[in-house]
C-alpha cells in the first residue's frame, strides 16, 4: 500500500469514527483553498443576462446539460422575454422550442406557470429572496439559491448531483436531504463564499471527481480526501479522466506534463438531475 493510500485510509476511518469538529474545519479550510487554485474559472455554466432567463434556463437544466440548454435558449430568449410572454405562451410552439431539454412538456407547464405567477404576484419583476422564489412554480430550493447568487449576489448553496456526492465522499457531511446538505455546508464554508464554493464543488464534480470513476491519481485534493482510491490513482490512467476546457491547467496542478497526458476518455458526466 502506498503512502498516499495509507493516509486515506486513516483519514476514512477518523471521519467513519466521527472526525473532531475542528479537525474537519481545518481539512475543508484547506480543500476549499485548493479549489480555489484549482478551479480559478468556476462559474455558473447556463448562459443569462437576466434573472429571469437564469430561472429559464435553471429550470430546462433539470436532467439535461447546461450545454444543451446553452443550445436552445438563444432562440428562447429571443422568442420570449418577459414573464408576460412566457404567461402567453403558445403551449405547443414554447413545447417545440424546448422540446430537446427533455420533460419538455412539464417544463412548459413550469415556464408558463412561472411566468403568469410572476406578473400577478410581482409585477412581472422576479423577486429576489428564497421564500418568494421557492413559492413560484418550477423554482425549489436548489434553483432559487442558483438564481440568489448568480442573478442576485445573495450567497447561496446549490445542492445539485455532484456537489451532494462529493461533500459526502471528502466527508464533509454525510446528510443525504440536500437542504440538510445546504445547512452542513453553510457552517463550515464562509456564507460570502457560498456562491463560489458551490460553483468550484461542482467543477470538481464535472471535470475530476467523477462519480464512477474519480479521478484520483490526477486530483489536487487527494491528501484531504477520505475516498482517495475509489478510482485509479495512477497519475497517467487517471489524467485521461480529466474533463474540461481546463484540462491543461488540472494537469499542470498535479504535475503531469501536456504531453505526456493520454486523451481524454470519451464521454462526461454534466447531467444533473432535478
Amino acid at each position: 500500500m502506498t503512502t498516499a493510500a495509507r493516509n486515506a485510509a486513516r483519514l476514512a476511518k477518523r471521519v467513519a469514527d466521527g472526525e473532531p469538529s475542528l479537525g474537519r474545519a481545518r481539512r475543508v479550510g484547506r480543500m476549499l483553498r485548493t479549489l480555489a487554485a484549482t478551479h480559478p474559472d468556476a462559474h455558473c455554466e447556463l448562459d443569462f443576462t437576466t434573472p429571469l432567463e437564469l430561472a429559464v434556463a435553471t429550470i430546462l437544466s433539470a436532467q439535461s446539460t447546461d450545454k444543451l440548454v446553452n443550445s436552445v435558449t438563444p432562440a428562447l430568449f429571443g422568442r420570449y422575454s418577459t414573464a408576460i410572454d412566457y404567461a402567453k405562451a403558445d403551449r405547443t410552439e414554447l413545447e417545440g422550442m424546448i422540446h430537446s431539454t427533455g420533460f419538455f412538456r412539464n417544463k412548459a407547464n413550469s415556464l408558463i406557470g412561472l411566468g403568469a405567477a410572476v406578473v400577478e404576484k410581482h409585477d412581472g419583476v422576479l423577486p429576489n429572496t428564497l421564500p418568494e422564489l421557492v413559492a413560484l412554480p418550477g423554482i425549489g430550493r436548489k434553483t432559487a439559491n442558483v438564481i440568489l447568487g448568480n442573478a442576485f449576489d445573495v450567497p447561496g448553496i446549490t445542492v445539485d448531483t455532484h456537489f451532494g456526492r462529493l461533500v459526502r465522499r471528502w466527508g464533509w457531511t454525510q446528510e443525504e436531504d440536500p437542504v440538510k446538505v445546504e445547512h452542513a455546508v453553510g457552517a463550515l464554508v464562509p456564507k460570502r463564499d457560498w456562491t463560489i464554493v458551490s460553483h468550484r464543488v461542482i467543477f470538481h464534480g464535472r471535470r475530476v471527481c467523477h462519480a464512477r470513476k474519480p479521478a484520483c491519481g490526477a486530483c489536487t485534493l487527494a491528501g484531504d480526501c477520505p475516498a482517495y482510491g475509489a478510482g485509479p490513482t495512477d497519475p497517467i490512467k487517471a489524467a485521461a479522466l480529466l474533463k474540461g476546457p481546463s484540462r491543461p491547467h488540472l494537469l499542470a496542478m498535479v504535475g503531469i506534463p501536456d504531453d505526456e497526458a493520454p486523451a481524454p476518455a470519451p464521454g462526461g458526466e454534466d447531467q444533473d438531475a432535478p
